[in-house]
């Protein structure tokens, strides 16, 4: 590949900000070059991705377009023709992981110099990056963004074709393609996108810049999808969105994420879940859809970032720490047996102690069942990253102590009380140390470990819980 790139696109956090933008429903059909086709005959790919639940349905959707140009999935990453890396630019210590795999590739480039290497994602949507990549890692031939997934068999196309390092990241999203192919993961839990993008902007969060703004997939297409992995005997389907409950009003219509959830509860699906809900959307009309159907797992993600109402202010949440407490109760009371998880980040900039021990007590009040914790990570480009923080990192690593000492006592309390109980568990598969024991998840999402033989993958078992680690659980299989 010739060493002077060609840029196709570069983002723009200008045009990134863009809400007005219109876009349509995408029906075509994916056309595949005949010198592409020629080209992946024989030839494998494999692609390492990062980050959230979208990212791993983006890796589906690329995987399908592969393959329905002729490439082969390769065991492992040393032995692909192909190498895509699949970014994620939420935290800074994921892109530092992307960087240090970008450099172990050189040795692979170096070997095969006919190996094709791709960065994707949303790491990419920030053009720093892209510089920066371009400039020290001349062994990566072709860019893409997350807007341009669905034009992946083309990129490939011109790279063979012209021989050179292509850059291709759009800074608006693309019409909403319904028809591109997929190669799922799981043959027994499946993730379906709702909606794209987000029009949240908190203050420290990069997503609505590399995601696009919030585009709702038109109710019937979602059902169209869901229906058919019923029928293919999928156990588990996750309703995917950046703030999964805003769907809908993009349409303007009264179209409902209460109203799709219901509808997707009703198709028989045995596990319904849904991913990540925002405080601020959250209606009372969601919870009694939860309340009613036994097949939505009585399991909700519902981040708070933080207790304090300042700090709240200052990242755009929309929300205070009463209104969020009035949440939590109105959903226990309807329903009484839900497991609620969370995010919180500590030490954003000029949090004082005072504030953060707010935080704790909005821990100790809600006493949620798991959490997912991160010390503030600047993002370029964000209002927060402008801010002069005058919080030290070791003050903000000694608050995270004791943010995960609080959370422990109640996550240790949630685990203690399943045990000598029974509950149903998705099998997902062995254990890596032991292949006798396998793992599963419980309708709360509770991670449980227990003997059983490979035959059980895929299916809802019955476990007795035995023993808790805290943020898991050993048990036994419950044959009935």
């Amino acid at each position: 590949m010739a060493n002077k790139p060609l840029y196709k696109s570069i983002p723009d956090p200008n045009l990134e900000r863009k809400r007005t933008v219109s876009f349509s429903f995408n029906y075509d059909e994916v056309i595949v070059s005949d010198r592409l086709k020629k080209f992946a005959k024989g030839k494998t790919y494999f692609i390492h991705t990062y980050g959230c639940q979208a990212n791993y349905r983006d890796e589906e959707n690329m995987a399908g377009l592969l393959e329905l140009a002729g490439y082969n999935k390769a065991s492992e990453i040393n032995n692909a023709d192909l190498i895509i890396l699949n970014t994620c630019a939420v935290r800074e210590n994921a892109e530092d992981k992307v960087f240090g795999q970008i450099g172990n590739l050189k040795i692979i480039k170096k070997q095969r110099p006919e190996t094709i290497i791709a960065l994707c994602g949303c790491m990419v949507q920030q053009k720093h990056i892209i510089d920066f990549v371009i400039d020290k890692f001349k062994h990566v031939d072709l860019i893409f963004g997350t807007h341009n997934i669905s034009s992946l068999l083309s990129l490939l196309d011109e790279v063979i074709a012209k021989h050179v390092r292509l850059v291709d990241v759009k800074s608006l999203p693309e019409d909403i393609k319904e028809n591109l192919p997929s190669k799922r993961i799981s043959n027994f839990k499946a993730f379906v996108n709702i909606s794209y993008g987000c029009d949240k902007f908190c203050t420290y969060c990069i997503v609505p810049y590399t995601r696009g703004k919030e585009r709702s997939r038109k109710m019937e297409d979602i059902l169209e999808e869901c229906r058919a992995l019923k029928d293919a005997n999928y156990q588990e389907v996750t309703l995917l969105g950046q703030n999964v409950n805003a769907y809908g009003k993009d349409f303007n219509d009264g179209t409902s994420f209460a109203h799709l959830l219901d509808e997707v509860a009703k198709l028989g699906i045995p596990r319904v879940r849904f991913l990540t809900s925002h405080p601020w959307d959250f209606s009372s009309e969601m919870i009694d859809v939860i309340a009613k159907h036994d097949n939505i797992m009585k399991y909700i993600h519902l981040p708070v970032q933080s207790g304090s109402d300042e700090v709240l202010k200052a990242m755009n949440r929309r929300y205070t720490s009463s209104s969020y407490k009035a949440l939590v109760d109105l959903i226990r009371k309807k329903i009484p047996d839900v497991a609620i998880s969370t995010d919180i980040i500590v030490g954003f900039p000029n949090e004082t102690y005072e504030q953060f021990l707010e935080t704790i007590d909005m821990v100790n009040y809600v006493k949620y069942d798991s959490a997912f914790t991160f010390i503030y990570s600047p993002r370029k480009n964000t209002p927060a990253a402008l801010i002069k923080d005058n919080v030290t990192a070791k003050e903000k690593s000694e608050r995270f102590k004791e943010l995960v000492k609080a959370l422990e006592v109640s996550v240790g309390k949630s685990s203690e009380d399943m045990i000598g109980k029974t509950f149903t568990v998705l099998v997902e598969g062995p254990s890596e140390k032991d292949p006798s024991i396998l793992s599963g998840y419980t309708e709360k999402y509770k991670l449980v470990h227990f003997k059983g033989d490979d035959s059980l993958i895929g299916k809802i078992v019955k476990v007795k819980i035995k023993e808790s680690h805290v943020y898991s659980l050993l048990g036994e299989l419950v044959n009935d």
